[in-house]
């Protein structure tokens, strides 16, 4: 009995605290969300930077997120989980695994004397590969929005009906989200172009769902992002190193 008075009691003190929240106005600001985005705030800022730091700190925001975004299945809030934006969650994981490894390598192997301590020097992806990415960007929109809408036939939630919108918006984010990712971790200057095009979806769905914070850290990425687009064109201009032949050579010895 006493083991499992104490299972109840952990399990409801994460209730409690991914549930912990201000009230402001009509929103809760919920305080693990809030975290999770300044965290978020910093990977951001280190990836302006070009500093390996940018992964590791992501992975934690992530991590944080996934539960935040599933917190009514956990019985911690009543807000609407979003299953896009927990799923992407994991992505992002995967992806900074190897954005961490792949930053970590062209360091090592071009930028070891780098007093400026950049991981990378940036570059413009090739018109092969920005097709390559505007296609699976459209491509996946399609089909994770399928794929949300078979999920929720196979069970609908009796108290909530999204609008048609809802499955759209969410598909678009999950599927840019894993595109910006993958474009920071190859050093492509469109990885900021693409944070915009996920921004001027985010906001809107981020109020719209309830989840303030998110969409108020979409806000500020929307002007970071130009700050950071910016300097990474600055930095393509004027760092020359041809860092791909570098690691392709280091993967072929």
């Amino acid at each position: 009995m006493q083991s499992l008075a104490l299972a109840d009691e952990t399990r409801n003190l994460f209730q409690q605290v991914l549930d912990a929240a201000i009230p402001i106005g009509i929103y809760q600001l919920h305080w693990t969300e809030l975290i999770a985005v300044l965290i978020g705030v910093v990977s951001a800022w280190f990836g302006m930077k070009r500093r390996v730091w940018a992964w590791p700190v992501g992975i934690i925001a992530n991590v944080m997120l996934f539960f935040v975004y599933l917190g009514a299945l956990f019985g911690a809030d009543d807000r609407i989980p979003l299953f896009g934006q927990a799923g992407r969650q994991v992505f992002f994981i995967l992806m900074s695994a190897y954005g961490w490894w792949r930053w970590t390598q062209v360091r090592r192997l071009s930028h070891a004397e780098d007093p400026s301590g950049a991981a990378i020097t940036p570059r413009w992806a090739t018109p092969r590969e920005r097709a390559a990415v505007i296609g699976f960007w459209l491509v996946g929109t399609v089909a994770v929005h399928q794929a949300f809408t078979w999920l929720w036939s196979l069970a609908p939630n009796p108290f909530w009906a999204p609008d048609w919108w809802f499955f759209w918006c969410d598909a678009w984010i999950f599927v840019g989200s894993i595109v910006a990712t993958f474009a920071m971790a190859r050093g492509w200057n469109e990885f900021w172009l693409a944070w915009i095009a996920v921004d001027l979806v985010g906001v809107p769905f981020g109020f719209a769902t309830g989840y303030v914070p998110t969409a108020v850290l979409y806000v500020f990425y929307g002007l970071f992002v130009v700050y950071g687009f910016v300097q990474w064109v600055k930095a393509s201009r004027t760092e020359h190193r041809d860092v791909e032949p570098v690691l392709a050579g280091a993967r072929v010895g």
